[in-house]
């Protein structure tokens, strides 16, 4: 696989695999494996031919012609087409589509891909086989007279036969030349033509000469007589012409002279006027002076008064700004202590609040934990009834109630429940055991409770009575087995 790029004057032609249409016509592209790339100009070139015809009269004749042919590129604008390639109607002669010629043209090459014969060789021998052919076509329509006094539609005509058989190769002729018809072999038409062209061009030189020579001599006698008058004409002129300019200068010099007089009268007019200006204005400038010196003089008067009062004003504005300056600053140093006072008042204020504010929230932390060790209290002795009952006994509050309670019944015939705790005779007092003890406390407890439940409503808790009558059978049982083991 290579890379093939086209010089500016030529085109490449792949073909190959991936190739539609069997060829392509570009300037530059990758050529893969299995693809053939071959260059080709796009250069016109001249072909020269010395053609044979014969006219409808049956003269023969040589057409010399040089045709520049070449490819129909796609660069090609209507400014490009030769003006052969207009009609007399002033429209262009169709032409074939400038990518579609070049594929012709590309493919009229590769009909030498064998290489028998050169690319140019190839193309003159078509070339020459269409304008040969066309060129006979056309004359033999034509008289030898036609071809020369239509010389131009001629050409025209030959032009738009072999373009239009040109067309299936890509091809485009761009320049065409028809040279001067010359004789064939064994014949002397156009030498008999040019003798007699001669001839008579000779015979028409020397009557040319002759009326020439004739319209010489007349031209100078007539140019001698015509100088002659137009000099004495011009002496004449010129005659009349410097009187009417030294009447011209005489008056120009009295003119002069009027104007000189009435400029010199103008001046001294002017001079007497100016001095008498000046001496006016010399006056009006002195009683200027005059009214000046007076007005600064007053100015002078009058501006001393004025010093003087405003001194005065500016003694008493001094004090005045004095005593007021006082005033400012005592009322300044009020408004600043007022100023001091209300912030230190607002300081304690703040620090207060901001006191009280903290005592609050830790008073409302401490509530909080004693809410919690309640909660928790509340949790251990079997519920808020529990709770109470036990802070009860530990704030002494059933001692209160004992006292409240004897105070009550004083002097009334109150209820008095009586405990034995068992006979004290037995043994003696030496004789009790710590078991005898702790039996009577307990056995006091129940009735005293019952008491209390009775006289307040208070009721102990079911876990205090409950371990209390089981402490007071364990220990009852524990005596009689004392007693009967003894």
């Amino acid at each position: 696989m290579s890379y093939k790029i086209a010089s500016p004057d030529e085109y490449l032609a792949i073909t190959g695999m991936g190739i539609r249409n069997e060829l392509k016509i570009t300037k530059a592209a990758w050529v893969l494996p299995f693809q053939r790339c071959m260059r080709f100009s796009v250069q016109p070139r001249n072909y020269a031919m010395n053609l044979q015809a014969m006219t409808k009269e049956k003269l023969q004749f040589l057409l010399p012609v040089v045709f520049t042919v070449g490819p129909y590129v796609p660069v090609t604008t209507n400014r490009d087409i030769p003006e052969s390639h207009y009609e007399e109607g002033g429209s262009a002669t169709a032409l074939m589509d400038p990518a579609d010629a070049l594929m012709k043209y590309a493919v009229l090459l590769a009909e030498n891909a064998d290489g028998k014969q050169t690319t140019q060789g190839l193309l003159e021998q078509k070339i020459t086989s269409i304008v040969e052919g066309e060129v006979r076509v056309l004359v033999s329509s034509m008289t030898i007279e036609e071809i020369f006094t239509e010389r131009e539609l001629f050409k025209r005509r030959i032009h738009k036969n072999i373009q239009t058989e040109l067309n299936q190769f890509g091809l485009l002729i761009y320049n065409s030349n028809l040279k001067e018809l010359k004789d064939a072999p064994n014949s002397t038409y156009f030498e008999s033509l040019s003798r007699k062209a001669h001839e008579g061009a000779t015979n028409q030189a020397r009557i040319d000469v002759a009326d020439a020579q004739l319209r010489g001599n007349v031209g100078e006698s007539d140019r001698k007589g015509q100088q002659e008058r137009e000099i004495a004409r011009i002496h004449a002129e010129t005659a009349v012409q410097k009187t009417e300019r030294d009447i011209e200068r005489a008056q120009a010099v009295a003119k002069l002279n009027t104007r000189e007089a009435d400029l010199s009268r103008d001046v001294e007019i002017a001079r007497v006027e100016a001095r008498r200006a000046l001496e006016s204005k010399d006056e009006d400038l002195k009683r200027q002076v005059e009214v000046k010196r007076a007005a600064a003089e007053l100015e002078r008067l009058r501006a001393k008064d004025v010093v003087k009062a405003s001194i005065t004003r500016e003694a008493q504005q001094q004090a005045a700004d004095a005593r007021a300056y006082e005033i400012q600053k005592s009322a300044d140093a009020s408004a600043y202590n007022t100023r001091v006072a209300a912030e230190a008042r607002n300081f304690a204020a703040v620090q207060e609040a901001d006191a009280l504010l903290v005592a609050k929230i830790k008073e409302a932390e401490g509530i909080a934990a004693m809410a919690d060790a309640y909660g928790k209290l509340a949790g251990a002795f079997g519920g808020p009834a529990g709770l109470l009952q036990y802070m009860m006994i530990e704030k002494g509050t059933y001692v209160e109630l004992a006292k409240a309670n004897a105070e009550a019944v004083r002097g009334m015939a109150p209820k008095i429940s009586v405990w034995n705790t068992g006979s004290g005779g037995e043994g003696g007092a030496e004789g009790k055991t710590a078991t005898d003890t702790m039996r009577n406390v307990y056995q006091m407890l129940p009735p005293l409770m019952t008491t209390i439940n009775e006289q307040t409503g208070i009721t102990l808790p079911e876990w205090q009575f409950g371990k209390m009558a089981a402490t007071t059978n364990e220990l009852a049982k524990a005596q009689k087995g004392g007693v009967n083991g003894e």
